[in-house]
């Protein structure tokens, strides 16, 4: 029996430990910091993601024989690094295997050098020199910031007077912060977009169902982008063959890159692809789970998620097999008012006993106040249903998602839509 630390407090992190819960291998999960949702099944540590020395008093206190690394922050940050000095087993990359999510040029030239499909583009330090290529170029064109920016920081821009606005805020007005202090100009490629996943030990690449997400605020990608608000999985469009594929000429190669270049990589490589009339191009690598298609995918992987892991930290993950279910599931994101800007806390949610037992609401922004649960987040729950189709996870989870209320509350009305239209 082991003792498990989940870091981070999002929906990702409550699916997460939902699914490990379900090992027969878990004694205690500790979860720092946790939210209303994994204080019921979990204990919450009030320790920041970011304190890493504090995350690893605590591993030693507890006892803990596995750490989880939820969020890319405390990936960048070397979170990875500090616990294996102390003798932590730890399921993440290092800081320096994580520049595959932390640095988009990093990231880029690595696909370059090793031939792995994905789009044309040039990095820039300097605004003017960007401001001058942009103008040379087809649009629309994405312009990416460098480094992390909670799943924003990449920009589609239709016009020049956009793309000039694009470079200026991330660059000049440094809205991401040292994120911006590179850009990437990309081509803007055309097709159907999903993320697939892949367990990997830095040897052994397994992947996982893929999924679609919805980035924009608005029903039909409508308002700005947005940490995602919802997900499906998995995609009619993107069978066991093209699964196969992308594993052969992405995932793999791309684990055999970061080994070649010094940096080992090890815990959950993502691989966000949009499939083009020439094949899959690789829009960006995430160095952990995605949220919110987790919330869409592990409730249908049937393996022990805690046995993979520690197959993955022990360097055995040749020895494991990881099924899946042959269900669909939908997750739909509910929301604070105003979301992605600015917004309030502290709104009472009711409704969350009234869902199906079947219905899983996994809480992001969400915590227990005098025995209340009141919202404390952007994103404050994501819900989420199965179904032998996806029409069917979709209805199930679109009829719990209206018993759920708290003051302002939004979400979109068209997660898996597009799929059962199709």
């Amino acid at each position: 029996m082991i003792n498990v630390l989940v870091v981070g407090g999002g929906a990702r992190e409550h699916t997460i430990v939902w699914k490990l819960a379900r090992s027969p291998r878990i004694e205690r999960i500790y979860v720092a910091p946790g939210s209303a949702g994994t204080g019921l099944i979990a204990t919450n540590l009030a320790i920041d993601p970011g304190d890493i020395e504090g995350l690893a008093r605590a591993a030693r206190d507890y006892r803990i024989d596995l750490t989880v690394v939820g969020p890319e922050a405390p990936l960048a940050a070397g979170i990875v690094d500090t616990f294996h000095s102390r003798g932590i087993p730890v399921f993440g990359p290092t800081k320096a295997a994580t520049c595959i999510e932390s640095s988009k040029v990093f990231a880029k030239d690595l696909m370059q050098k090793y031939g792995i499909p994905t789009a044309n583009s040039r990095a820039f330090s300097s605004f003017g020199e960007a401001k001058a290529y942009v103008k040379q170029q087809a649009l629309p064109a994405v312009i990416k910031a460098d480094g992390l920016a909670a799943g924003k920081g990449a920009i589609i821009a239709r016009s020049f007077d956009e793309a000039v606005a694009a470079l200026s805020d991330i660059m000049e007005r440094r809205v991401f912060g040292d994120a911006g202090n590179r850009v990437l100009i990309e081509e803007c490629l055309n097709g159907k977009e999903v993320s697939l996943l892949a367990f990997t030990d830095g040897v052994t690449v397994l992947p996982m169902l893929p999924a679609c997400d919805y980035k924009r605020v608005g029903d039909g990608d409508r308002g700005p982008n947005t940490g995602g608000m919802g997900s499906y999985s998995p995609p009619g469009f993107f069978g066991r063959d093209m699964i196969d594929t992308v594993s052969d000429i992405v995932l793999k190669p791309a684990v055999q890159a970061m080994a070649t270049e010094g940096h080992p990589y090890s815990g959950v490589l993502y691989a966000g692809l949009m499939v083009t009339r020439e094949g899959p191009r690789v829009i960006e690598f995430n160095a952990r789970f995605g949220d919110p298609e987790t919330q869409a995918m592990l409730p249908l992987l049937e393996s022990d998620l805690a046995e993979i892991m520690l197959a993955v930290v022990e360097s055995r993950l040749d020895r494991i097999d990881v099924t899946w279910s042959e269900e669909a599931c939908v997750g739909v994101v509910m929301a604070s008012g105003g979301y992605p800007g600015s917004y309030r806390k502290g709104y009472a949610i009711t409704g969350l006993d009234d869902v199906d037992s079947d219905v899983m609401v996994f809480h992001a922004g969400t915590k227990m106040v005098d025995g209340e649960v009141v919202t404390d987040g952007g994103r404050v729950l994501t819900v989420v249903a199965r179904g032998d189709t996806i029409a069917a996870a979709r209805e199930h989870v679109y009829d719990n998602v209206v018993r759920i209320h708290f003051k302002g509350c939004h979400y979109r009305k068209d997660i898996a839509a597009r799929e059962v239209s199709a």
